[in-house]
């Protein structure tokens, strides 16, 4: 599988620079890059390992270009962003290598009579649609899933084996839902009363738009009386908890182990390092940053990027600072009685 650089440019765009017959059959790292290889820089600090890279071509950006120029003798293709470029070259091979699932339904899946398939989707062996779910044109359903009653998936979504898509959710275009993903299982909602739990039914929906990517064994839950929602774009990475009646703006990103409560409204374009968690019940603006394992408790209404954890230390250092925060109460009381005495003794002195 040989693909010429002079039709990459052509479907991706950038500045070529070399020969544009040139053909490349895969992408590598820099430093395992051959002759029949494509590469790409992103990070400046490894100039000095492209500009010796053996790759037939590399994609890099126009700050790069004439630093590896002035060494590298391969092919270049100059772009502003050439990580995004390298993974949409990266689709693109996989796309080329990879056979689509055929159309169809296997002999074993279970599918109601009132679903609605489009002959272009692929349900994979043991796979159960239940009544009304609406499955459009290119979907994949692979082997074990399970769709509930009403469902919708939309255009060339791809769900991997035993994922759970529960009734009423729905996910538009170009999704993708990894193994193990559960889409619309209950909310934790529940009333005491003398102390015993009553569980509250929880009968809204997941509603999921455009082009999210939803990572392996990650929950989200539907809503108790409202929607839970997941905006256009909107990448979430394994192991990760949303909480019924959360509202997620479009192209937010959050890494592994994140755990977000009920009722929480996150904006546009944020994103959450592994394991932050957030309180339920706030709201989030956009363009907002989370350092991983930061908690927040309370909203945030400015733009910019938080932290909330303390560093990893020895046990006895960790144990030192535990007592110093503990006693800060009584330090700042002792400082304002000192700073009131030595107010008192200063006035006196410049009485005397």
């Amino acid at each position: 599988m040989d693909i010429r650089l002079a039709d990459l440019v052509e479907r991706f765009g950038g500045q070529l620079e070399g020969d544009a017959d040139l053909k490349v059959s895969a992408i590598a790292p820099l430093d395992r890059a051959g002759p029949s290889d494509i590469s790409f820089l992103s990070n400046s600090k490894l100039r000095a390992l492209a500009a010796q890279s053996e790759a037939a071509a590399l994609i890099l950006s126009p700050q790069d270009d004439p630093v590896v120029a002035a060494t590298y003798a391969g092919a270049r293709i100059i772009t502003a962003n050439p990580y995004a470029y390298f993974a949409r070259t990266a689709q693109y091979f996989l796309s080329l290598a990879e056979a689509a699932p055929a159309p169809g339904i296997h002999p074993t899946a279970a599918v109601h009579e009132s679903a609605q398939i489009d002959p272009t989707v692929h349900i994979g062996a043991h796979v159960t649609v239940e009544a009304g779910a609406v499955i459009k044109r290119g979907a994949v359903i692979d082997a074990g899933c399970y769709i509930g009653r009403d469902a919708v998936i939309g255009e060339d979504t791809h769900f991997f084996a035993n994922v759970t898509f529960h009734a009423r959710c729905i996910i538009g275009a170009r999704g993708i839902v990894h193994s193990g993903a559960v889409i619309g299982g209950d909310g934790f909602g529940f009333a005491v009363d003398a102390g015993v739990y009553i569980k509250i039914p929880q009968t809204g929906r997941v509603v999921m738009g455009d082009d999210v990517d939803i990572g392996t064994n990650t929950a989200v839950d539907r809503g108790a009386l409202d929607d839970t929602v997941i905006e256009d774009g909107v990448k979430l990475d394994n192991l990760i908890q949303i909480g019924h009646n959360c509202h997620i703006g479009a192209h937010t990103a959050m890494a592994g182990c994140v755990g977000v409560a009920g009722s929480t409204r996150i904006g546009k374009h944020c994103t959450f390092g592994g394991a932050a968690m957030i309180n339920g019940h706030i709201e989030i603006a956009d363009n907002v940053h989370i350092t991983a394992a930061t908690m927040v408790p309370n909203s945030i209404a400015e733009p910019g990027q938080y932290t909330g954890y303390y560093p990893v230390a020895k046990k006895s250092d960790w144990e030192r600072s535990a007592v110093v925060v503990r006693n800060i109460a009584s330090l700042r009381e002792k400082v304002r009685t000192l700073e009131k005495t030595i107010k008192a003794l200063s006035g006196n002195d410049e009485k005397g």
